[in-house]
């Protein structure tokens, strides 16, 4: 038997086709891969970096979607049925939206894999595939297997290798698609198993794409002590609770932490008590920030316009706070209201959704109908913050002085002034 994972390219335009969505690889296609069978021939391709081949000698065909990815998903799925080659999606957005991805496909699988991808194989090579497949309960992650990173083309992507320490998050955000995905579930991994995942890896750069590594400040200690004897650099996200907490700070400091991305989402309590993210204080970011940086770790602090109590100075607003706080990085993004979000239930029920073009759902296109702004001030807002935080001026404003940490992300900021440049430029002549 022979099975093809498939990436589908994003359609994000921040940067070329190869570097675009293939910055790390992905840890979902390489976990169902160690979840098949050994005597099954797996093969992975990324959209974003190689040409499908419809033509290909295969039985079946498995991909991952999230919302903006869908229709690249569902026209590569629908080539390949064409061909007469049977088809399961899976991922975030077939599983918030089943009934419109089982129209692409043979079978849908509901949530996580683990517990469903084998029995799903056998009923495939029985002939009795089933159209949809979801786990009774949510797996262990005790004794999960390793990705498959074997199976990549190592020279497309970055070296730093990725794996998971948890799975869910403590909060409960209305914006996240977190919390549906995982059941409002928050798990680890035995720490132990982590250990033995990064000694066989072949870096030393350590990315944990887990939602909230700090979520359980008790389980992040012993975690962070384990890994202060492998000497490795590592960043992943986190809440920015972690800043009121010493302890927790200096174990990430010792184990290797250089950059940790922060939602601090908004500067408006207001924004913050709608969302749910009550853990965030806006009185206390400024010592939050002072707190994480007198510890050598970076920031990449993440915003998002066009929440109801957004006004037209909430651009200037937010620009200014983190470049007087010296972030290295930010990532602006437009309020997105996710399918299976509690967001996207009250604009759907508000009649605010304007756009269900999925491919847009990028966080850079407004695709609802803002309070306080029209649609094109908050995209010309947008656009307009990116260039501000990463022009030179505030480049070197916010870089100086930082010392390693700075040096670090100097050549994130670069890419980054490409991209913002680039993609308004690209926005501005599409919109005329």
């Amino acid at each position: 038997m022979k099975l093809q994972l498939i990436s589908p390219g994003s359609p994000v335009r921040d940067s070329t086709k190869k570097d675009r969505a293939a910055q790390f690889a992905r840890l979902s296609l390489t976990t169902v891969a160690a979840l098949t069978p050994p005597e099954v021939e797996v093969v992975l391709v990324d959209d974003n970096t190689e040409k499908v081949n419809f033509d290909t000698d295969v039985d079946l065909v498995g991909i991952t979607a999230i919302t903006a990815t869908a229709p690249r998903a569902y026209e590569i799925a629908d080539q390949f049925r064409r061909n007469r080659i049977s088809v399961v999606l899976g991922g975030i957005h077939p599983s918030v939206l089943p009934e419109e991805a089982i129209r692409h496909a043979d079978a849908v699988v509901i949530g996580e894999a683990e517990g469903v991808w084998q029995d799903l194989l056998r009923d495939f090579e029985k002939g009795k595939m089933k159209r949809f497949y979801r786990s009774r309960r949510r797996p262990s992650l005790e004794n999960l297997p390793t990705p498959r990173r074997d199976l990549l083309k190592n020279k497309v992507y970055k070296r730093a290798s990725m794996v998971q320490t948890t799975r869910g998050c403590p909060f409960d955000c209305d914006f996240c698609t977190v919390s549906n995905f995982f059941g409002g579930t928050y798990r680890f991994r035995p720490v132990p198993d982590i250990i033995e995942e990064i000694e066989s890896s072949e870096s030393r750069f350590i990315f944990f794409p887990d939602d909230n590594i700090v979520g359980s400040p008790g389980y992040a200690k012993r975690l962070f002590r384990a890994l202060v004897p492998l000497r490795i650099k590592w960043f992943s996200q986190g809440s920015v609770t972690m800043a009121r907490d010493e302890e927790l700070l200096r174990l990430a400091a010792r184990s290797g932490c250089q950059t940790m991305f922060i939602g601090f989402e908004s500067l408006s309590e207001a924004n913050l008590r709608e969302m749910g993210k009550k853990t965030n204080l806006v009185t206390r970011y400024e010592e939050d920030v002072k707190r994480i940086h007198h510890h050598g770790i970076a920031i990449d602090g993440a915003f998002m316009f066009g929440f109801d109590h957004d006004d037209g100075d909430v651009f200037e607003r937010t620009v200014d706070f983190a470049k007087k706080n010296k972030l290295e990085l930010t990532n602006f993004a437009i309020l997105t209201p996710f399918p299976g979000t509690r967001l996207y239930d009250r604009l759907e029920k508000e009649d605010r959704i304007i756009e269900r073009d999925w491919s847009k759902y990028t966080c850079g296109n407004v695709v609802f109908r803002p309070r306080l702004l029209s649609e094109d001030r908050l995209q010309a807002g947008y656009w307009w913050a990116r260039r501000q935080f990463y022009s030179y001026p505030s480049i070197f404003q916010r870089l100086v002085g930082g010392g390693k940490r700075s040096l670090y992300c100097l050549p994130a900021n670069l890419n980054m002034r490409r991209a913002a440049y680039r993609c308004g430029h690209l926005a501005r002549m599409s919109a005329q």
